[in-house]
């Protein structure tokens, strides 16, 4: 598609804003081992979590990456660490109704040990990420999402313990400055980080523990044999007793049982060119990272230097050219920052995001390998934790302590096989009904 010089930059990049200085790693060059306790499918964070306590724990573990170190979600999403607040959140922003209230406690409350796990890691590794507890302002993209805000506010505290608070739309420019919402809601316990940076800080936590990462090692084979498995891949065979599953939004048929339980829905983001000093400040006063409550919501920040807009979201529920994206993109920024309108765009990118069918995240087992997987949209802290708990069960697997996310089963739907030919057809309905709120609500 024909870029139009007024929109895009003439340095425009296709390759996400945070590769600039954290592109992804090509791992080690040697192949893979013949033999080793455990394989780790998958180098997004709950791989490399999952592989860093295992080698904490004197496991020997090898990663196994289709491309190279965190080439998917890990290096390429928003960088807005979640303190646990919207579990359960549809990827409409309905959702988490028919959670009965223990269940939903609980997983809030791990929610908020995600939170708390992330930030344990970047001071235990001494990661260098741009981390920033910051909080998280949330805008109601109708009239009555604001009353849902103070609705929930009370169970959310309990819960995740997230230190949140409701702003009605008159003190709404302390936090943003647009008068687009109809006020929101602050959740103080949330940070923003650099996604890429942490990722790769991660990366440098595992080779420490001795982890062998193997990138452009697809695995195209998974065979039982006694006492473990098989794992085929372009760069050789290894036997192991364990498998971990961290596939998430990039999951293959290899694993078919498992993809056909998530939804890959692609994520949109852009970047401005560097803003002046004097508007850059005045945006989000605050530093805060932003989100709203439309079906089809935008998500978004300051970039970790305060000079550029990161503006993410779903205009297409599918991947398709950044150019048409950021296209859409551009104008949900215009109408949220005006004074953002003749500023260009410098990079346009997407990822997968991975649903599953009750919006929740799971971890558990499938056939004797162990997975944790669908982040719905909360991947940097939610996909950490998993990733942690998942070596957990690994190093004590009579623990009889179970997560809240292990006692739900990840279930599929009828005829579905991990395709997602209705995700156009799902778009095209919560624009619909976003305008309805919008206007009527």
């Amino acid at each position: 598609m024909k870029k139009d010089p007024k929109l895009f930059h003439p340095d425009f990049s296709d390759e996400p804003y945070w590769w600039g200085n954290a592109r992804p790693e090509q791992g080690d060059g040697d192949d893979v081992p013949a033999q080793v306790d455990v394989a780790v499918v998958g180098s997004g964070y709950a791989g490399m979590s999952a592989a860093l306590e295992l080698g904490r724990n004197g496991v020997n573990v090898v990663v196994l990456e289709k491309e190279s170190l965190g080439y998917g979600a890990a290096s390429r999403n928003g960088g807005s660490v979640s303190g646990g607040h919207n579990l359960g959140r549809s990827i409409g922003g309905d959702g988490g109704a028919g959670i009965a209230k223990g269940r939903k406690k609980a997983q809030l409350d791990e929610g908020r040990q995600a939170f708390d796990l992330v930030e344990e890691l970047i001071r235990r590794e001494a990661i260098d990420c741009d981390y920033e507890r910051t909080g998280r302002f949330v805008g109601a993209y109708a009239r009555s999402h604001y009353q849902g805000f103070i609705d929930k506010i009370d169970e959310i505290n309990e819960g995740a313990q997230v230190d949140a608070y409701v702003v009605p739309a008159e003190q709404q420019r302390e936090e943003i400055t647009s008068d687009y919402y109809f006020g929101g809601m602050v959740v103080q316990r949330s940070g923003s980080i650099h996604p890429a940076k942490y990722h790769r800080g991660l990366v440098a936590a595992v080779r420490r523990q001795g982890a062998k990462l193997c990138a452009n090692a697809e695995v195209q084979k998974i065979q039982r044999e006694p006492g473990g498995y098989r794992l085929t891949s372009p760069r050789g065979e290894v036997r192991v007793e364990n498998i971990v599953i961290a596939t998430n939004g990039y999951t293959q048929s290899v694993t078919q049982n498992l993809r056909r339980r998530v939804v890959p829905v692609a994520s949109h983001i852009i970047a401005t060119e560097r803003l002046p000093d004097d508007l850059s400040r005045s945006l989000i006063p605050k530093n805060r990272t932003i989100n709203d409550t439309a079906r089809v919501l935008c998500y978004y920040r300051m970039s970790p230097d305060g000079t550029r807009m990161l503006f993410g979201g779903r205009p297409r529920f599918t991947q398709v050219d950044p150019v048409i994206t950021a296209t859409a993109l551009y104008r949900s920024m215009i109408a949220r920052f005006p004074d953002l309108e003749g500023y260009r765009v410098t990079h346009a990118w997407n990822g997968n995001v991975a649903f599953s069918f009750d919006h929740l995240p799971h971890m558990g087992q499938d056939d004797g390998m162990h997975y944790c997987i669908a982040c719905n949209g909360a991947g940097i802290s939610v996909m950490t934790y998993l990733g942690y708990r998942v070596a957990r069960r690994i190093l004590a697997p009579t623990d009889t302590a179970l997560s809240a996310f292990e006692k739900i089963p990840l279930r599929t739907k009828p005829l579905y096989t991990g395709n997602p030919w209705f995700l156009p057809i799902v778009g095209g309905y919560y624009r619909f009904r976003d305008r309805l709120d919008r206007r009527f609500s």
